[in-house]
């Protein structure tokens, strides 16, 4: 599926990206010439996924040639993926701009193999998965992180529940179209069924990315993830979290302090076009929430399966 499905392409001069706003009508890419151009594309969400937007954005400083103002640009195009300063910062220490970002990039395809392979030995035979937001190739370089785990558990005959992650739906358009094409049965549900599904124990495991990690365990993910984790834990099913290590914020002691982005109004009161809201009603927007790590089974990792206490447990992931 990664080799079928590129998000990211670089051309030299140039950056390719896939227009998620369009799937899965139609597939067409955004070409990029400029870091300005880059920000604009991971603002408006023609690229998304945290590893994703590390990637792209790498790619920008070598379009911006590594400047200043490049830097301050793409810092500002989205504040809660961790992965996007991460790159940015590695960036800066680069003196190859091109290797390096060609590096974060095939980096982030190996991790997601290596996360695949590790969390595929948690999934049983027959599992039924539900999994949140989009986490597959099209949020990553490739691959993908809960959708990796899933892509690596094929061979069990597990099946998947999507929910369709509402406001922007990448559930539904990006997470159904993925394992559509893959092959993995897959359900699409409206987020507010889970709990219904769980209830009736139709539910074996929940899987989810991440956008980022505190030190103590605290995960921020697409809005709908921390109610999610309540339902497992209310009905004894697994959590578990899938992202690679330049998801982690060591810097950032719990979930209360990573900041959230909040996303304009026209995404929840209607949607390409077609407006279901009463104008002049206020609307609220948090693209992410956040998942005490009391409620995390278990973060899984391309260097291994952090468990709790996970402020341990992440320290020695991280050396």
């Amino acid at each position: 599926m990664s080799g079928e499905v590129q998000p990211i392409r670089w051309r030299g001069d140039r950056l390719e990206l896939l227009d998620q706003r369009l799937l899965p009508d139609k597939t067409e890419y955004i070409v990029c010439r400029s870091a300005e151009e880059v920000a604009q594309a991971i603002r408006d969400m023609v690229v998304r996924g945290a590893p994703a937007i590390g990637c792209a954005a790498a790619f920008g400083v070598v379009l911006g040639k590594g400047s200043k103002a490049t830097y301050e640009i793409l810092a500002k195009s989205r504040p809660t993926a961790v992965n996007l300063f991460w790159a940015l910062e590695r960036m800066k220490k680069a003196k190859d701009l091109e290797a390096e970002a060609r590096a974060i990039f095939e980096e982030d395809l190996a991790a997601n193999r290596a996360i695949g392979r590790l969390g595929a030995e948690l999934i049983r035979e027959r599992s039924r998965v539900m999994t949140h937001c989009n986490t597959g190739a099209l949020a990553t370089a490739g691959y993908g992180t809960a959708l990796g785990v899933i892509r690596a558990s094929k061979g069990k005959n597990i099946s998947v529940i999507a929910n369709e992650t509402r406001p922007y739906l990448q559930g539904a358009r990006l997470t159904a179209w993925e394992l559509v094409q893959e092959g993995i049965p897959c359900t699409l549900i409206t987020d507010s069924m889970a709990g219904h599904l769980m209830s009736r124990g139709e539910v074996d495991v929940v899987i989810v990315g991440a956008d980022r990690i505190a030190a103590n365990g605290d995960v921020a993910n697409k809005i709908g993830t921390y109610p999610l984790a309540v339902l497992a834990k209310r009905h004894g099913i697994p959590f578990y979290v899938a992202a690679p290590l330049s998801t982690f914020d060591p810097k950032i002691p719990d979930g209360s302090q990573i900041p959230i982005e909040e996303r304009p109004a026209a995404e929840v009161t209607g949607y390409r076009g077609t407006r279901w809201a009463p104008e002049g009603v206020s609307v609220r927007n948090p693209a992410f929430d956040v998942t005490p790590a009391e409620l995390v089974t278990a973060i899984i990792s391309e260097k291994g399966i952090a468990s709790p206490p996970y402020r341990e447990s992440i320290a020695a992931l991280l050396k």
